[in-house]
């Protein structure tokens, strides 16, 4: 029963700090061994590479990029008439990939677009999604990278995101049937869509190649008052075996190293050596 690693979110974690490079710094100095950022794709990817060195960090994952964003677009990978658009866009975030030594690649699904009924473009959009999944894998494949799918609450975050539910996204995995493409579990997400928690964890931890915490329905750090209670979901996480990284994708509510006591508090009970120890 292994502890659990976890990597910083550093588009979340560190926005006291201006770039990439410094909250890379920062997330080395506060004891993380690991980093993903959603799209680092505004920075060159060799000086990305090269800060993460200097400050003893992994990068374990990134998305693809968002597409338009003044338009609303957030992923492309199941928006009818963008296939092209989320093709190029797999290529660069390959390109990144390589460069950072990122196994992982979150294929964002993108939202439904404005003004249509969910339901009623529901099977066009899979039809679309299937397809870029498929070429998705076979292009990961060549460069022995993983593929993530992510739910996407509809509640709170993001109303017409395709991708919300982990029922969901397993139905699309199997359909797609390719062993590099795996869920992105993102706990903050499955809580406010579906809850169970427990036997959600249980049931599609097999397919699960990321996992990533915030507090509901806040979206500050783990320890921050809410509904969730991470000193038993990082125990059920231990007790099923996950040996993947678990991604502070939170909204600090101060100085973010100041706001990490939990995890120096979890380091603390599991026996790891503090930062500068």
């Amino acid at each position: 029963m292994a502890p659990l690693r976890f990597s910083a979110n550093l588009s979340w974690l560190f926005p006291e700090l201006s770039g990439f490079p410094a909250r890379l710094r920062a997330a080395g100095s506060s004891g993380f061994e690991a980093a993903e950022i959603c799209w680092p794709y505004a920075e060159p990817p060799e000086a990305l590479a090269r800060a993460a060195q200097e400050a003893g960090l992994r990068v374990v994952l990134i998305n693809t990029p968002p597409g338009d964003r003044e338009k609303g677009e957030n992923g492309l990978g199941a928006v009818p008439g963008r296939q092209a658009a989320f093709r190029e866009g797999l290529e660069q975030a390959v390109l990144y990939a390589k460069a950072l030594g990122c196994s992982r690649i979150h294929l964002m699904a993108g939202r439904v677009p404005k003004g249509a009924d969910r339901a009623a473009v529901r099977s066009e959009m899979e039809i679309v999604f299937l397809e870029n999944l498929r070429h998705a894998a076979e292009v990961l494949a060549q460069e022995n990278l993983v593929g993530l799918l992510e739910p996407i609450n509809t509640r709170i975050t993001d109303p017409r995101y395709f991708l919300d539910t982990p029922q969901q996204a397993a139905a699309i995995l199997q359909k797609v049937g390719r062993p590099n493409l795996q869920l992105q579990m993102d706990l903050f997400h499955w809580q406010i869509m579906d809850g169970n928690l427990t036997g959600n964890v249980r049931e599609f931890l097999p397919i699960v190649g990321h996992v990533q915490v915030a507090q509901v329905p806040g979206r500050g750090e783990p320890d921050s008052p809410g509904e969730l209670n991470f000193s038993y979901l990082f125990q059920l996480l231990e007790d099923e075996g996950y040996t993947g990284f678990v991604g502070c994708e939170y909204q600090p509510r101060g100085d973010t190293a100041e706001g990490l006591s939990w995890l120096r508090s979890y380091w603390e009970m599991r026996g790891r050596p503090q930062a500068g120890q």
